[in-house]
């Protein structure tokens, strides 16, 4: 059965993290898309260590071999007169563009929206930036880290004696990618009403602003920020993390019937009649007299005993799992949430699946993540060069193919 996006032609000027994520998505779900990469590759090719080693001695990021499955690559100098022209036929075949370079770059280079959408009426066009296309921060620069500090994401993730603590993914990139996608996806699905294309306009910092939306309604409401609270919700108690006698356990018991179960299962009964624990609300204003009671109970026990009893008590709860147990796992291996592909240089991969399921149309791993121009010929030959243009382009150094020595 055709995936759904079967036809959709991308063309995917982005690098790094954020649209590279985005346009693996759409990928996944049939997409063609077109990497195009500058002369020395995707900047998010050196996003490392670790590196997968390659047979002649250059290397590429684990990362990026992570974030491109389901594309083909061409590398093309968009300072070549010839270069530009060769994304302009491109577009002119195209779906969807996306781009992340700071506002404005585009535009010098020839490939704003506005030049764009005049040649391909129908044109999605997406730019993804970490401030957005307008705005007084609108020229500043930014990497995931600077936009999760600017986000006020930091001001609220570590211990409540510690320092800020950026996120131990880059969730700028992840939730901007995944959000540029839904929007290319809305733009499309608003062109078969309309017959016409639109821009989307990303910024990683909206990304994150509504990524929080819980603790900002709680801001707006209290006129308080958020405090650091570890692995605690700052809305709710218990519930968070609590050491054990070889681990840690989450434990999510604040509904009133919960509570009241936790103490029973803890041997502590009195403590769900305390006066300073005998409401969430209470309990969250109390919560450092709550840690210092139950801490020591839950310390008394393995990880895995606690599970199985406040499981069998209908408690909420978890172990704190790694990467290898988390990979290994019966549940994640069956769901496909790992999976094995082949790098037709770096050998045997393991990447993070396709988080999407379609009962009738799921997505598919149908390429590993691209050489640099690994299939820019090809794709040239699909625009409409002969092989004597194609020839002519690669001499005059308007693109590059894979054979051609070029730095992974």
């Amino acid at each position: 059965m055709a995936l759904p996006l079967e036809g959709v032609r991308v063309v995917d000027l982005s690098q790094g993290a954020a649209g590279p994520v985005c346009t693996q998505l759409l990928g996944d779900f049939g997409a063609d898309v077109v990497k195009v990469e500058p002369p020395e590759g995707d900047w998010g090719r050196q996003l490392g260590p670790p590196f997968y080693p390659l047979p002649d001695g250059r290397k590429t990021a684990a990362a990026y071999v992570g974030m491109n499955r389901n594309k083909r690559s061409v590398v093309v100098d968009l300072k070549h007169p010839a270069g530009r022209e060769v994304v302009l036929r491109l577009v002119d075949r195209a779906d969807v563009f996306v781009e992340s370079f700071r506002p404005g770059v585009a535009e010098r280079l020839g490939l704003g929206a506005p030049t764009l959408l005049q040649r391909n009426p129908r044109l999605v066009y997406c730019s993804i930036s970490a401030f957005g296309q307008h705005g007084p921060w609108r020229d500043r620069p930014g990497v995931d880290g600077v936009v999760q500090a600017m986000s006020g994401l930091m001001s609220i993730t570590g211990t409540e004696d510690g320092p800020p603590v950026k996120v131990g993914v880059p969730a700028a990139d992840m939730v901007g990618g995944f959000l540029a996608a839904t929007g290319i996806l809305l733009a499309l699905l608003g062109r078969e009403r309309t017959g016409a294309g639109q821009v989307v306009d990303l910024s990683l910092l909206d990304a994150l602003l509504a990524f929080q939306t819980v603790p900002v309604a709680m801001y707006f409401c209290s006129g308080t920020p958020p405090p650091r609270s570890g692995s605690a919700a700052p809305y709710a108690a218990p519930n968070e993390a609590f050491p054990t006698r070889d681990g840690w356990v989450m434990v999510a018991a604040y509904s009133p019937e919960r509570w009241e179960r936790l103490c029973q299962v803890l041997g502590c009964p009195q403590l769900a009649t305390d006066p300073q624990f005998a409401t969430n609300d209470l309990r969250v204003r109390n919560r450092p007299a709550l840690r210092r009671a139950l801490e020591p109970l839950f310390r008394t026990r393995t990880t895995a005993e606690w599970v199985e009893v406040l499981q069998a008590a209908d408690i909420l709860c978890a172990p704190l799992l790694t990467y290898p147990e988390l990979a290994d796992s019966p549940h994640v291996v069956e769901r496909q949430m790992v999976v094995e592909i082949t790098h037709p240089q770096a050998g045997s991969a393991r990447v993070a699946g396709i988080p999407i399921r379609l009962s009738h149309t799921p997505g598919r791993l149908n390429r590993p993540a691209p050489l640099p121009g690994e299939h820019t010929r090809e794709i040239l030959r699909e625009a409409g060069y002969t092989d004597q243009e194609v020839a002519e382009l690669l001499r005059c150094g308007a693109v590059r193919a894979w054979t051609q020595p070029v730095e992974v």
